[in-house]
C-alpha cells in the first residue's frame, strides 16, 4: 500500500497529480513515486486476541508512512473464560482418542492397558492444574505469556538418503530451536503420538 495527499492507496491506479496524469505503471517506478511524494504505507494493528481496536493515528514524517491503531485491553475475565474453554476442548479431544479402550472393556473385551489409564489420569490432573493457573492470571501480560511461553526444543539431526528423503535420526548430533508454547493446550505426550526425533522440550 501507499500514501499520498492524506489518502491510502491499496492497489496501483491512475493518478492525477498537479497538471499531469499518470497511469498505474507509476507504481513500478519507485524513484518517480518518491519525487511525487507517494510513500509506502503500512498499518500497525493491536493483537486482536487481546486488544480491541482503538483510535487511529498516522505518522508521515519518515520515508514510510505508518498508520497505527491504538489497542484497548480486553476484559481479563472474558479472556480467562476463553482460555478455560480452549483447555477443556483440548482435553475432550485428547480423551476422545482413547475412549474406545473403555468401550471395548465395557463390552467384555481387553481391559484398559495400564499406560492408557495412567495417561487419562494424568490428563485429568493436568487439566485441574491448568484451571488453577488460568484463574490466577491477573494481568494481561501474564495471560499473553501463558499462551506463548518460551521453550527450547532439542531435536536429533536427520540423515537423508541420496534422493533427499528421510533415512534416520543421527545417533548423537542434535540442534536446538526456540518455541512458543500455548500452555492451555500443552499436556503430557499422547502415548499414541511419539516424536522419535525429539530429545527435550524445556521451559526457558
Amino acid at each position: 500500500m501507499w500514501y499520498y495527499n492524506s489518502q491510502i492507496i491499496k492497489t496501483p491506479k491512475a493518478m492525477n497529480i498537479g497538471d499531469l496524469q499518470y497511469n498505474k505503471s507509476l507504481f513500478t517506478n519507485s524513484e518517480k513515486m518518491k519525487e511525487l511524494g507517494i510513500k509506502p504505507y503500512r498499518e500497525v494493528m493491536p493483537d486482536n486476541r487481546y486488544y480491541l481496536q482503538g483510535s487511529y493515528s498516522v505518522d508521515t514524517s519518515g520515508d514510510e508512512v505508518v498508520g497505527t491503531y491504538a489497542g484497548t485491553a480486553k476484559d481479563l475475565a472474558t479472556l480467562r473464560v476463553a482460555m478455560l474453554d480452549k483447555t477443556k476442548a483440548h482435553v475432550t479431544s485428547k480423551l476422545k482418542e482413547i475412549d474406545w479402550y473403555w468401550a471395548r472393556a465395557a463390552k467384555g473385551g481387553t481391559a484398559v492397558p495400564s499406560n492408557i489409564a495412567s495417561y487419562a489420569t494424568a490428563v485429568y490432573s493436568e487439566h485441574e492444574t491448568k484451571k488453577t493457573e488460568i484463574a490466577g492470571l491477573n494481568t494481561l501480560a501474564k495471560i499473553i505469556e501463558y499462551e506463548a511461553r518460551a521453550y527450547t526444543e532439542t531435536q536429533k539431526e536427520r540423515t537423508l538418503n541420496d534422493d533427499g528423503s528421510f533415512k534416520e535420526y543421527h545417533a548423537s548430533n542434535t540442534y536446538t530451536v526456540p518455541r512458543k508454547v500455548d500452555m492451555c493446550t500443552y499436556f503430557s505426550v499422547n502415548p499414541n503420538e511419539v516424536d522419535a526425533g525429539l530429545v527435550s522440550l524445556t521451559a526457558d
